[in-house]
């Protein structure tokens, strides 16, 4: 469960979320789940493989009002869109925007002395309605205040390369797998 803070035509809101990561050892399923009263809901939904690169998606989506998906056909090299916008490319490594966050802390966890502080790690990243080449630096170590007590962390943050796109910034939590235990997306 993550506390979630955020701001909608200048109005703040609080919310709960719940992310759900399962995997079988070949296979895996995400879900991210946010809703705010007066905000609405938003679901995202990542499946797909377990590889020896890390994850495959097959399948992400993005509900909001209403549901747009990304299909990947690695056969083909190519991402199709229900929104109707234009295939992109999927090469080696792509991620969609879900399990990117995954893949990032798995990626540490792979090989710790590859992904050291200033360290830089760019993929494919894939929307419901397309891709973009996301970069993300590892800041370092840094320990955040959470409900279960002072956690050790590595902070990942991608800077916008326009003005108009997001940041993110991702701690993940060696204790736990490198799991996320902090993401903040801003617009």
């Amino acid at each position: 469960l993550y506390d979630v803070q955020g701001q909608v035509k200048k109005m703040d809101y609080k919310a709960r979320s719940e992310l759900l990561w399962r995997q079988d050892g070949s296979q895996y399923d995400l879900r991210f789940e946010v809703s705010a009263f007066l905000v609405g809901s938003r679901v995202q939904t990542s499946r797909g493989k377990l590889t020896t690169q890390g994850l495959a998606p097959e399948r992400f989506s993005d509900r909001a009002r209403s549901e747009q998906a990304a299909h990947f056909d690695y056969a083909k090299g190519r991402v199709t869109f229900s929104a109707n916008t234009p295939d992109a490319v999927a090469g080696p490594g792509v991620q969609d925007r879900l399990s990117l966050f995954i893949q990032l802390g798995a990626m540490r966890a792979a090989d710790p002395g590859r992904f050291v502080p200033g360290t830089q790690i760019t993929l494919t990243t894939v929307s419901a309605r397309s891709a973009d080449r996301w970069t993300f630096t590892i800041e370092g170590a840094e320990t955040l205040d959470l409900p279960a007590g002072a956690t050790p962390t590595l902070k990942l943050q991608r800077l916008p390369r326009k003005d108009y796109d997001q940041k993110a910034e991702l701690w993940v939590a060696p204790a736990l797998g490198y799991l996320p235990v902090r993401i903040k997306l801003t617009q």
